[in-house]
């Protein structure tokens, strides 16, 4: 995800962040390292071409420089689309080392889950998002794997 703009709220003390796609995210000083605080201000803030515009960049008054990319601010945040996609990369990675240990061929377990052997790759791509929850859980069943999903209560902050 790209980033349009950043602009540091001091008042608030946190970075206020808009995509490409026009959303806006906050994100707080407190999290940044190195910390902006009073004894060390903000001078600069700038989206970082150098990072292909999925962070940002900004320098302290002693010189000292961070950056913050899209991904920890929409897991700050708790984007659901970002998290959804993080599970699933999870998963992808679980059955990626379970097809290592497995000692099956990658015909053979497209033969258990009915399908062919250049879908079987597709599921295996950690950069394809596209992929269901269903079609994960399946192959991480049969590579003898078992996913537990556990629902709780979020505890308030």
């Amino acid at each position: 995800m790209k980033i349009r703009n950043v602009t540091p709220n001091n008042r608030r003390n946190e970075f206020t962040v808009v995509t490409r796609s026009g959303a806006t995210y906050t994100f707080p000083y407190s999290e940044a390292d190195p910390c902006p605080n009073a004894d060390d201000r903000l001078t600069e803030v700038f989206v970082d071409k150098e990072l292909g515009n999925e962070a940002f960049t900004y320098i302290l008054e002693s010189g000292e420089e961070g950056s913050i990319h899209m991904e920890h601010i929409l897991e700050y945040n708790e984007d659901p689309k970002y998290l959804a996609e993080l599970l699933t990369y999870k998963l992808t990675l679980e059955a990626q080392k379970g097809i290592e240990g497995s000692g099956l061929s990658m015909r053979q377990i497209a033969k258990r889950l009915k399908t062919s052997v250049p879908q079987l790759y597709r599921l295996l791509d950690p950069v394809n998002t596209r992929k269901s929850m269903s079609q994960l859980v399946a192959l991480l069943h049969v590579l003898n794997r078992d996913v537990d999903l556990v629902v709780k209560k979020k505890v308030a902050a």
